[in-house]
């Protein structure tokens, strides 16, 4: 395996673009937005002119892109890649997507030759340009084990979930009700903490050394308390949608998420005050309805 494709090379893409490259994969690429691709150019990548030019040179393609209509229209539309790749190559589909359309994805692509492996990730900006994500990979074990090493370029962690499409998307689904309590519960706090002006130092050292403490609560604090709620690698679109695809799993199965309905409101009052923030942005609104701030060094009021 020699020519691996990457569309959509945004802060995610960008990130496994990077690794490929690092691990001397030839790696072509494609976006619509101009200067990411010439970023991509920068770091030793070939641009390609359509996705079908990426299918068609790739024996394997990751999809890094916001939604499963996208997802869907590069693989499956009138230029998709499917139609241009080579019988025994894989679309490797790393965007978070609901389970219902990655399995739409593989009932359209059965009998292409080609293999899909749904496997969305976590781990955020830091770990895909760190090509230390987490991988919730589905696929048979034997095309799982014939990809390994290109997943393994951009992954630390890969977690073989299923064998079918939708069941990884299935898993990052529960990991993001997960992730989005835990923000939302870390917003509250830190806004508690700012209005009873205990200085945002003070919080981050107590929660990063107690039993709340994680990779998640840890980050967001970090950005609240140095007042970093845009340009940081990760959109509020993106957990927002994330939210959605839970709360759409949840409703399809009959199951009250109470928690993840709850993140999902602060998020959305999020994404509409600052659309162009990112998650921690949330905070900002809880701020301004008790009007303090959580500044490292203290509270402002």
């Amino acid at each position: 395996m020699k020519t691996v494709g990457v569309i959509g090379i945004g802060d995610m893409g960008s990130g496994l673009a990077k690794n490929l490259i690092t691990n001397g994969y030839d790696t072509i690429g494609l976006d619509i937005d101009a200067p990411r691709m010439q970023a991509f150019v920068d770091m030793g990548g070939r641009p390609a002119e359509t996705q079908a030019q990426v299918g068609a040179e790739s024996d394997a393609v990751f999809i890094m892109v916001m939604n499963g209509d996208q997802a869907k229209s590069i693989i499956l539309g009138s230029d998709g890649i499917v139609a241009q790749m080579r019988a025994g190559s894989a679309v490797i589909l790393s965007a978070t997507v609901k389970p219902v359309e990655a399995q739409e994805i593989g009932a359209a692509m059965a009998g292409s030759c080609v293999h899909l492996i749904d496997t969305p990730v976590s781990g955020g900006f830091p770990g895909a340009q760190g090509g230390t994500l987490t991988m919730m990979a589905a696929a048979p074990p034997d095309v799982l084990e014939k990809f390994r090493p290109v997943m393994e370029a951009v992954s630390a962690n890969i977690h073989h979930v299923g064998t079918t499409p939708g069941d990884g998307q299935t898993v990052k689904a529960c990991l993001q009700s997960l992730i989005g309590a835990q923000f939302s519960a870390t917003f509250e706090a830190a806004v508690l903490a700012a209005k009873a002006g205990v200085p945002g130092q003070v919080i981050l050292d107590v929660f990063a050394t107690s039993s709340a403490g994680c990779g998640v609560v840890n980050n967001a604090l970090e950005k609240i308390i140095d007042r970093q709620f845009e340009g940081t690698g990760s959109s509020i679109h993106t957990m927002h949608k994330d939210l959605t695809i839970s709360m759409n799993l949840g409703e399809q199965l009959g199951v009250p998420l109470h928690t993840a309905a709850a993140a999902m409101q602060i998020f959305h009052a999020g994404r509409t005050k600052y659309p162009d923030g990112d998650n921690w942005v949330c905070t900002r609104v809880m701020e301004e309805i008790v009007g303090a701030e959580l500044h490292r060094s203290g509270s402002k009021k």
